[in-house]
């Protein structure tokens, strides 16, 4: 088990992974909602934080929580504290996908003849 030592306050934030392609690094966006300064109506307002992962273990859809670093790069601050939730892994039936594969195989449907046409209505 290993502990580790906070020193300081460090700021974190909550968001959701939209991107995980890069080498060691995600992207989170954090969502807020504020009152707009003039008008007083509740928006959303959203910022994209490059964060460190690096074992890459966060994937596009989980909610997690960054955590203030040293700069790591030219746009990395943050750095991957803990997933919160992970997101929901859509599995595809691949005896529906067999089906499918050997419906289009088939050949192709005849057409009537108002699909044939150009789309003209009449």
């Amino acid at each position: 088990m290993a502990v580790t030592k906070a020193i300081g306050n460090k700021n974190e934030k909550v968001g959701q992974v939209v991107s995980a392609r890069m080498a060691k690094t995600i992207v989170v966006e954090v969502t807020r909602r504020v009152p707009h300064p003039l008008y007083k109506r509740i928006v959303t307002k959203r910022k994209k934080f490059y964060a460190h992962d690096e074992e890459s273990r966060a994937k596009v859809g989980d909610v997690v929580k960054i955590i203030e670093c040293r700069p790591l790069s030219k746009l990395k601050r943050w750095r991957l504290g803990e997933i919160v939730r992970k997101a929901v892994e859509v599995s595809v039936d691949a005896a529906l996908l067999d089906a499918n594969h050997a419906q289009a195989a088939a050949g192709p449907r005849k057409q009537s003849k108002q699909a044939k046409g150009k789309g003209r209505t009449s």
